[in-house]
């Protein structure tokens, strides 16, 4: 059994769940709370959905990389343990998101992201200081069901209409919530009020949603924003990104 403050579900190629766990470590920093990193597949999330009419383009390929990465951290913590997952995450977020944009690299012709193969798994395990042999779970489907497991698992807490990340806060018996969703950081010192200030909405028994689509592009350098910049908002209605003027 888990004795984690917070178990926080991720998707590594969700940039809000990326944000959103930079976060929290500030608020472990603060607070010195225990995580536990579970899983959330967006892929398996979305394996009845038509992306071609649900998605932009390269949505399907990013999503099913995001599952490829699972698998490695599913193996990464049966063999190495749960801390395992805490360093790989940090060091894939700090690729996909806190590094510059790929610049057409993309998708290749089998129609996979590059994020989800062994040349981009291998390095990234050993900066973790994890063994290389991991990225043999890239192509482990048997994988999947614990995965599935956990995804199911993180929906019983907060409903189906919900995207990544989720987190359970004080487990088994504390509140449950989707998000938060931001956009950037709060400052050092106030990682801690701003969580407060969530976790007391979230305990109010009536309280259901608070949500508005139009967001703040994530201060990430992958979104080409750097720490100074800020404001640039879009709308994220159904995954369609539309620049509001």
């Amino acid at each position: 059994m888990s004795h984690a403050n917070i178990n926080f579900y991720f998707d590594p190629t969700c940039p809000f769940a990326w944000m959103t766990s930079k976060w929290v470590r500030m608020v472990t920093e603060e607070r010195n709370y225990d995580v536990e990193w579970r899983f959330i597949s967006l892929r398996l999330l979305n394996a009845s959905v038509d992306y071609s009419t649900h998605f932009p383009e390269g949505y399907e390929a990013g999503h099913t990389s995001g599952l490829r990465l699972l698998r490695v951290a599913a193996r990464a913590r049966a063999e190495h343990g749960s801390g395992a997952v805490d360093a790989l995450y940090a060091r894939l977020g700090a690729h996909i998101f806190d590094s510059a944009p790929d610049d057409g690299e993309q998708i290749g012709p089998d129609g996979l992201h590059r994020r989800g193969t062994r040349a981009f798994v291998e390095p990234i395990l050993a900066e973790a200081g994890l063994p290389s042999s991991l990225a043999d779970a890239l192509d482990d489907e048997s994988f999947d069901a614990q995965i599935q497991a956990e995804t199911d698992e993180a929906l019983s807490l907060t409903g189906k209409d919900v995207g990544t990340p989720i987190i359970h806060f004080e487990p088994p018996a504390g509140v449950a919530f989707f998000g938060p969703v931001i956009s950037r950081l709060p400052a050092r010192g106030e990682a801690g009020e701003l969580w407060d200030h969530v976790v007391a909405l979230a305990r109010f028994p009536g309280f259901a949603e608070l949500k508005r689509s139009l967001r703040e592009r994530p201060q990430l350098r992958s979104f080409g924003i750097s720490d100074e910049e800020t404001g640039l908002e879009e709308d994220w209605h159904g995954g369609s990104r539309k620049t509001k003027k």
